[in-house]
């Protein structure tokens, strides 16, 4: 369930997180793409249209970040979603398994620094996106998680994966 970080040949970081759900693959493509779905996990809104080449516009809940500007570097229905996310690539494919969907994102990061801090955030994030999958509630309250799984990404990471502080709070 926890991210891994490797290095890539061409001196980038990136973060892995598989999980395997127990939901199909539409339902999770879903949840994905649509943003009355993405609203409940992801964080930011993505504007722009769903079509590789797009340009995009990331937006913060309540303004607690200066929106981002982006592009759709891939789209497969169903199956692949790449944006270029700030400095970031996130990637998110999707995979059929037996009575399911295997979910990977890969965030590219450019500053190994900040790969304990994302990799916390996208732990709570896939976690909050597992619950909506379930139906449960949404709860924009994540630091008390984000703090909680923060600790195993810097040891796990190592302190030079820690050189970036903690993500936005909510005002």
């Amino acid at each position: 369930m926890y991210g891994t970080v490797q290095r890539l040949p061409d001196g980038r970081w990136q973060l892995r997180f598989t999980r395997a759900l127990p939901h199909t693959q539409g339902k999770v493509w879903r949840a994905i793409t649509q943003p009355e779905h993405l609203s409940k996990w992801f964080p930011t809104t993505i504007e722009g249209d769903r079509v590789a080449g797009a340009s995009l516009r990331f937006s913060f809940p309540g303004g607690q970040a200066a929106p981002m500007d982006g592009e759709m570097l891939a789209f497969e229905p169903e199956s692949v979603m790449e944006l270029g996310w700030g400095p970031d690539v996130i990637r998110i494919e999707l995979r059929p398994l037996p009575g399911g969907t295997e979910l990977t994102l890969l965030d590219t990061l450019e500053e190994r620094g900040k790969a304990a801090r994302d990799g916390a955030g996208w732990h709570v994030k896939l976690d909050a996106l597992e619950a909506a999958l379930h139906g449960e509630p949404d709860s924009r309250d994540q630091m008390a998680a984000w703090d909680d799984v923060h600790a195993h990404y810097v040891q796990s990471f190592g302190p030079e994966a820690a050189t970036i502080g903690p993500p936005i709070t909510p005002a």
